[in-house]
C-alpha cells in the first residue's frame, strides 16, 4: 500500500507512514511483534518488563516465566544487558530492509525504578554503540511513573520521548518533564489502567486542551472508524495494544488470543495487577481474583493507591499464579490483561492485514463523512 492519504504530526516527527502506535504489551518482549509493525509502516514498541525475568532464581525458570525468557533470549547468554541489545538489534535487523521504525516501552513506578533505569541506560548506550540502531531505535515510552525524574538521561540521548498518562494532571507533569508527546490512557484499555476510571472519550480531549505538544489516544482504539474518532478529538494519533496482541505474529499464547476472538465487549474485569489496577479479561481465575482484591486490596476499586509493599501477600501469590498459567496457555487458570476491544476483534490478521484494513476503513470514513452529513 502506498503511503496513506492519513499524516499527521506524528508521522513527520517519526518518519512512519500512518499515526498508529503498537503498544509495548509485557511481560513477552514483543520483539517480534515490533519489528513485523515496523515493517507495516507504523511505530513498533519492544515491551521490556519482561527482561526483568532474567535476573529471576533458576526456580523461577522452572514455572511458565521460562516462555518468557525464551521470546526474549537468543540462547548465547550473558547479563540481561547483553541480552536486551541484542534483542534489540534482531528487531533492527528484521525491518532494515524496510526502514522500519521502533522503539521500547519501559515501566517506571517506584517498584522497578531502579530497572527502569538501567533499561533506559542500557538503550541509550546501544544506540551509541550502533549507528544502525541509532537510525531506527527513536523512541522510547515511559509508563506507570513519575516522568519528571528521568528528564536529565532521557532528553540528552536524542530519543523522541513519550509519556504514558490517566489524567490532565499526570499530562501537565509530563509535559514539565519534556517530554516530546503525550500518550492518553483511557480506561477501555488493557492491562494497567488509572487508580481514578476516567475513559477514553472525555480524558483525551482533555488533555488536547490542556498541553501543548502532540497527543496520542490510547485505550479502544482497534479500527479505522476509531482512529478517525481520535483525530476528530485532536488526537495526532493512536496506540494499540489489544488489537496488536490478537495478530498472528505477536508472541502472547494462542490461547490468550482465542480468550479475545471470543469475548465480547463486556469480558474484561478490573482487579490488581502489579503497580494497580489492572484490566483482565474475564474468565474464572480473572474473577476469582477480583473477589479477592475486593478483600484483601480494595483500594483499586477506591482509588487509594497503595505501595506493592503494602499488597497482601495472598494478592501477589494468586496474581503470580496466574501469570505462571497465561505463559503456559492454561486459559482457565490463566490471569490475562485485555483491553474492552476485544468486543470488536473477529479474527487474528497478520500485522500488515491489520494495518492496511485501518488504513482503509479510516480513508473510507473520511470520505463518506461529508457525503452523510453535509448538506448543501
Amino acid at each position: 500500500m502506498a503511503n496513506s492519504t492519513i499524516r499527521t504530526e506524528l508521522c513527520d516527527m517519526l518518519g512512519i507512514n500512518y499515526p498508529i502506535i503498537q503498544a509495548g504489551m509485557g511481560p513477552f518482549s514483543t520483539n517480534r511483534l515490533a519489528g513485523v509493525s515496523a515493517n507495516a509502516g507504523v511505530l513498533g514498541i519492544v515491551s521490556t518488563s519482561g527482561f526483568g525475568y532474567l535476573r529471576g532464581s533458576a526456580a523461577q525458570m522452572e514455572t511458565g516465566a521460562a516462555q518468557v525468557v525464551k521470546s526474549l533470549t537468543d540462547d548465547l547468554g550473558g547479563t540481561w544487558q547483553e541480552q536486551l541489545k541484542r534483542a534489540l538489534r534482531r528487531v533492527e535487523e528484521s525491518c532494515r530492509e524496510a526502514k522500519g521504525i521502533f522503539g521500547i516501552n519501559v515501566m517506571v513506578s517506584s517498584e522497578v525504578a531502579e530497572f527502569a533505569r538501567e533499561v533506559i541506560r542500557t538503550t541509550i548506550e546501544l544506540r551509541e554503540e550502533d549507528p544502525e540502531i541509532k537510525d531506527r531505535l527513536r523512541v522510547i515510552i515511559t509508563s506507570a511513573g513519575d516522568p519528571l525524574p528521568l528528564t536529565d538521561t532521557i532528553k540528552s540521548s536524542g530519543l523522541k520521548w513519550f509519556h504514558v498518562v490517566p489524567s490532565v494532571r499526570h499530562a501537565l507533569r509530563a509535559e514539565r518533564a519534556g517530554v516530546d508527546a503525550i500518550i492518553s490512557s483511557g480506561q477501555e484499555g488493557g492491562g494497567h489502567v488509572a487508580w481514578e476510571p476516567v475513559h477514553t472519550i472525555v480524558l483525551l480531549p482533555a488533555i488536547v486542551r490542556a498541553v501543548n505538544i502532540p497527543v496520542i489516544g490510547a485505550g479502544g482504539f482497534g479500527t479505522g472508524a476509531s482512529l478517525i474518532a481520535a483525530l476528530a478529538l485532536g488526537a495526532a494519533g493512536v496506540q494499540m495494544g489489544t488489537r496488536f496482541l490478537a495478530t498472528k505474529e505477536s508472541e502472547f499464547h494462542p490461547v490468550h488470543k482465542d480468550y479475545i476472538l471470543k469475548g465480547n465487549e463486556r469480558d474484561t474485569i478490573v482487579a490488581r495487577g502489579v503497580v494497580g489496577p489492572l484490566r483482565w479479561i474475564k474468565n474464572e481465575a480473572a474473577v476469582d481474583f477480583t473477589r479477592l482484591t475486593v478483600e484483601k486490596a480494595p483500594g483499586v476499586f477506591l482509588g487509594e493507591p497503595e505501595d506493592l509493599a503494602d499488597v497482601a501477600r495472598e494478592v501477589r501469590a494468586k496474581e503470580d499464579e496466574g501469570w505462571d498459567a497465561q505463559f503456559r496457555g492454561d486459559g482457565p487458570k490463566a490471569l490475562m490483561p485485555g483491553g474492552e476491544v476485544g468486543g470488536l476483534v473477529d479474527d487474528i490478521p497478520s500485522v500488515k492485514e491489520l494495518v492496511e484494513r485501518i488504513v482503509k476503513e479510516a480513508e473510507d470514513v473520511l470520505v463518506n463523512l461529508p457525503q452523510k452529513y453535509l448538506k448543501d
